[in-house]
């Protein structure tokens, strides 16, 4: 399953990633930012419908000067989400909202040649540091994608949004399977993230 996930990501496909039951146990669709586009940013709006985050790295974090949204003594999320300010691209964008401003900042976000003064903030895209160490250290959905990138040797800075079912709630296991099987994407466990990263480091 990883190594399909990662051909996928290579390719500039989404996939879907599930945590334990114990944890969050939601699935978020998720991409390489590098890949992003206005019409993958309305797939999400329109069929995953939860909110659209960028995982980073704190390096990434710490080069474009993205503070915390609360200092990590005062993070009281209840699986303690690193989430930043949220940011807008300046250049050619408007309010910053649309799926076209939305991909635009996404891209953005993985230019390294971008720069603190690129983004107004607040804005409408959330960045998501990653804990370093990776699922190792956390079993999250940030640390995945950024493994999982990692992995594929692409740019360390991914997109992720959490799939809601029709009536609005967390997409079950069952339904998540159903989603995959209905887009053809494919989808993995963080436990089989980290299983396949003890096996081979």
């Amino acid at each position: 399953m990883v190594q399909r996930a990662l051909k996928d990501l290579k390719d500039g496909r989404f996939v879907i990633i599930v945590d334990d039951e114990g944890r969050e146990n939601e699935g978020d669709l998720v991409m390489a930012a590098q890949f992003c586009s206005p019409e993958k940013v309305n797939f999400m709006l329109k069929h995953a419908k939860g909110l659209i985050c960028v995982p980073i790295t704190e390096k990434r974090a710490k080069q474009l000067l993205l503070p915390r949204m609360v200092p990590d003594s005062q993070n009281t999320e209840v699986t303690q989400c690193k989430f930043t300010v949220s940011v807008d691209f300046k250049k050619g964008t408007t309010t910053g909202i649309s799926a076209k401003d939305r991909s635009a900042t996404i891209q953005a976000l993985s230019h390294l040649k971008s720069k603190s003064d690129d983004f107004s903030r607040p804005g409408h895209v959330f960045p998501l540091v990653a804990e370093e160490g990776g699922v190792l250290k956390r079993d999250g959905h940030t640390e995945a994608v950024i493994d999982l990138l990692k992995l594929a040797s692409l740019k360390e800075i991914g997109v992720l949004c959490e799939i809601l079912n029709e009536e609005g709630n967390a997409a079950a296991r069952g339904e998540l399977e159903l989603f995959a099987k209905s887009y053809g994407f494919s989808i993995l466990s963080i436990k089989d993230l980290i299983a396949f990263r003890r096996e081979h480091e």
